[in-house]
C-alpha cells in the first residue's frame, strides 16, 4: 500500500506540472497567435560596408599623431563630399557609375531551435529581397541551427528554395553547427562556407518514447486507446506496444530518412550520400573532404572580402512587440530551451532530424 501511495503522489505532482506547463503553453500560444494576427513587422536594412569603412576609419585615425589626425579628417571630408554629389547624379540619371551597377550581397541570419521558430522572420526577409535581387546579386545565409522537427524545417528550408527558383546564387554561412535539420538547410545553398572547427552533418533521423503499460496494468489501471484506422497510432506511452506497430514506426523512420537522403543528395552533386547519411556529424575540416562543405571560412571574413566589388545589406525582419508580448516570447523561449526538448525525446510524439 505505501508504493501505491506515494506513486499516486508522485503521479498526482506530475499531473499537476504538466496541468500548470500546459495553462502556460497555451496561454503563450493563445497571446502568440494574436501577435501574429495584428503586429506589423519592421523591415531593417544596414549597409554594412559603411560599418566596416567607420571601424577602419576609427581605428586608423587612432595611430595618428594629431598632425596626421588633420590631414586624415580633411581627406575622408572631402571624400564623403564627392560621394554624396555623385549619388545625387546617379539618382538624377545625368551619370552611370560603379555605385549604380554594383553587385549587392543581402545577409540573413537564421538561429534555429527545436521548432524552427525563426522561419516567421526568414520568410519575410526573403519575400523583401526578391522585390529586389536579381541572379547578378547574392544572398547569403549565416545559420546556425542542431535540427529540430521534420516538418518546420522542411519549411524553412523550402522558403529557401524560392531564392533558387529565381536563380539568385545562396552562400550559406556556417560558423558552428547546422546538423540534422540544420544541414538541410545548409544544402540548399549553391556554396556552403564553414568555420573549421564548425559541426555538420547528422543526417538522419530519430524519436524514441517511454512506454508505461506494463506499471498501469501492474496497479490494475486500466488505459483505453481509441482509433479509426490501423495505424493512426503504432507507438504509444501508455497503450501496449505490438510489434507490427513498432514495424510501423521503424518504417515511417526509414521512410523520412530517405527523404531526407534523397533532399541532401539532389542539392550536392558528387557526394558519397551512403557514406555521409549515417547520422554521425563532422567538424568543417572534415566535412570539406566529404563535400559537405565547399570551402573553409567565416562568415566575417567572407563578408569583409566581398565589401571591395560590392554592397553588403544586412536584412532583418523585427516584429514590433508589446512590453507584455516580449515577457511572454521570453517565456516561451525559455520553456523551449528547458522543456520542449526534454519532453520530445521523452515522449518521441514527434520525429526530429537530429
Amino acid at each position: 500500500m505505501e508504493f501505491v501511495y506515494d506513486y499516486g503522489l508522485f503521479f498526482a505532482k506530475l499531473a499537476t506540472f504538466v496541468a500548470i506547463l500546459l495553462l502556460v503553453v497555451a496561454l503563450i500560444s493563445s497571446l502568440r497567435h494574436k501577435t501574429e494576427r495584428s503586429a506589423k513587422g519592421e523591415l531593417m536594412v544596414i549597409r554594412l560596408n559603411d560599418q566596416y569603412e567607420n571601424t577602419s576609419n576609427v581605428m586608423h585615425l587612432a595611430v595618428l599623431n594629431d598632425a596626421e589626425k588633420k590631414i586624415k579628417e580633411k581627406n575622408l571630408l572631402d571624400k564623403k563630399k564627392r560621394e554624396r554629389k555623385e549619388e545625387k547624379k546617379v539618382a538624377k540619371g545625368h551619370l552611370s557609375s560603379d555605385y549604380a551597377t554594383r553587385k549587392r550581397v543581402y545577409v540573413l541570419s537564421f538561429e534555429g531551435n527545436i521548432n524552427a521558430s525563426a522561419v516567421a522572420n526568414l520568410r519575410e526577409e526573403i519575400t523583401a529581397v526578391l522585390t529586389t535581387a536579381t541572379n547578378a546579386d547574392e544572398v547569403l545565409l549565416r545559420l546556425e541551427s542542431a535540427g529540430g522537427m521534420v516538418h518546420s524545417y522542411g519549411l524553412a528550408a523550402s522558403q529557401l528554395d524560392r531564392l533558387r527558383k529565381r536563380n539568385i546564387p545562396i552562400t550559406v554561412s556556417v560558423d558552428k553547427v547546422a546538423a540534422s535539420g540544420g544541414y538541410m538547410m545548409a544544402c540548399v545553398g549553391d556554396y556552403i562556407i564553414a568555420a573549421p572547427f564548425a559541426v555538420l552533418g547528422s543526417i538522419g533521423v530519430v524519436a524514441q518514447l517511454p512506454n508505461f503499460n506494463r506499471v498501469l496494468k501492474h496497479n490494475k489501471i486500466d488505459f483505453e486507446l481509441l482509433t479509426a484506422g490501423e495505424y493512426k497510432r503504432t507507438l504509444t506511452l501508455f497503450g501496449e506496444n505490438t510489434e507490427k506497430g513498432r514495424e510501423k514506426f521503424v518504417n515511417e523512420l526509414e521512410e523520412t530518412h530517405q527523404l531526407f537522403k534523397q533532399y541532401v543528395n539532389e542539392r550536392r552533386e558528387g557526394i558519397d550520400i551512403d557514406q555521409i547519411a549515417t547520422g554521425e556529424v563532422w567538424y568543417g575540416s572534415r566535412a570539406l573532404e566529404l563535400g559537405l562543405v565547399d570551402d573553409l571560412k567565416t562568415s566575417d571574413e567572407y563578408i569583409v572580402s566581398v565589401m571591395e566589388k560590392a554592397d553588403v545589406l544586412d536584412v532583418r525582419y523585427i516584429l514590433n512587440k508589446t512590453i507584455m508580448e516580449r515577457f511572454f516570447i521570453s517565456a516561451e523561449s525559455a520553456i523551449d530551451a528547458l522543456f520542449v526538448k526534454w519532453w520530445q525525446r521523452l515522449t518521441g510524439n514527434s520525429r526530429t532530424l537530429q
